[in-house]
């Protein structure tokens, strides 16, 4: 789920860029340091969208550089359980990427109708040959748990539900 919130960090910033253009060297090292990263409080930060508000400038001791307090809204992303997400399947066994969040779908979360076909390209087929999962597929799954760390958010996910399932197969593209 994305959600648009507001974020404060303190920012340092060299001497070097102090001048006419503090306040846009200021947003670009933010954005430079803060999009694309996780915090497991709020989920993967995709982009900041504004600054609210850049406070007072505090000078640090004997290093020149100077710490300045920045409140921005931004987009961030986060999955929850009970989720429907689209992903791209990365490896067999499986694991699929749905944006920055890594979901793994057990063999027990995969409908019972599909087995494992190993050889050059690994895959997963039905019985009849009709479905097809293999690496570049995009599939819908749902997120049955979620473990979150300071740095990161891990997924399990599930095809084994109505409506889940491959909804796009590179082979027949």
């Amino acid at each position: 789920m994305f959600f648009h919130i507001v974020l404060e960090r303190n920012m340092q910033l060299h001497p070097r860029h102090f001048g006419r253009n503090l306040r846009e060297n200021l947003v670009s090292k933010l954005m430079k340091d803060v999009e694309g990263t996780c915090s497991g409080r709020h989920g993967f930060v995709v982009a900041i969208t504004g600054i609210e508000n850049v406070g007072k400038g505090l000078i640090r001791d004997g290093t020149g550089f100077v710490t300045f307090p920045v409140k921005y809204q931004c987009v961030v992303f986060r999955p929850f359980k009970g989720e429907i997400l689209e992903a791209a399947v990365t490896m067999m066994g499986f694991f699929a990427e749905a944006g920055p969040v890594q979901i793994f779908v057990s063999n027990h979360l995969i409908p019972d109708d599909m087995e494992f076909q190993s050889g050059d390209m690994p895959n997963y087929t039905t019985s009849d040959g009709s479905v097809k999962i293999q690496k570049d597929s995009e599939v819908r799954l749902k997120i049955i748990g979620t473990r979150v760390d300071a740095t990161e958010i891990f997924c399990i996910g599930t095809i084994k539900d109505d409506f889940l399932g491959v909804i796009n197969d590179p082979t027949t593209a």
